[in-house]
């Protein structure tokens, strides 16, 4: 009942002024047109008027126990993984620094369980991954050659 008796106080004629100002300078379909409008008559009816306060938000688990070795829970819904931010992105639409900030959780908080990344760190480094190229073994020096600018001929350089 409140709601409807905000929104006959709301003056039409400033509505229409708003939507044909944006109207004017922007192109949108007819279709976009009609939530433009509602969409400005909402905002003028709720002008004035307190926001409600949002109650404080609790975890599905306590922050202490979301990290184990074996897998990191979600703190919105409690579903165990060992990667968190596909989950985040896909069930909660959360980017890794929006989930940090709603939980107020330290900038290196680990959205990994511990042991999958010491699994992926220790077979990447069999791999070999992560060497810089001189840590290659290079060619015995007889077989290289030494070359010169200007288009002279290579020579063989000195056994050392």
């Amino acid at each position: 009942m409140a709601e409807q008796d905000s929104a006959s106080k709301v003056d039409l004629y400033q509505v229409a002024r708003i939507v044909g100002s944006y109207v004017r300078h922007h192109k949108i379909g007819s279709d976009q047109l009609v939530r433009l409008i509602d969409e400005v008559h909402q905002a003028l009816a709720t002008l004035g008027r307190a926001t409600p306060l949002q109650e404080p938000l609790t975890p599905a688990v306590p922050v202490r126990r979301s990290l184990q070795q074996d897998y990191i829970v979600c703190l919105e819904c409690g579903f165990h993984a060992q990667m968190l931010r596909r989950h985040l992105r896909v069930a909660h639409g959360l980017d890794v620094a929006a989930y940090r900030t709603r939980w107020r959780l330290p900038m290196n908080y680990p959205l990994t369980a511990p042991m999958y990344s010491a699994r992926r760190s220790t077979l990447a480094k069999d791999l070999g991954l992560g060497r810089r190229a001189a840590a290659e073994p290079s060619p015995p020096a007889t077989e290289r050659l030494v070359t010169r600018r200007r288009g002279r001929r290579p020579r063989r350089s000195p056994a050392t």
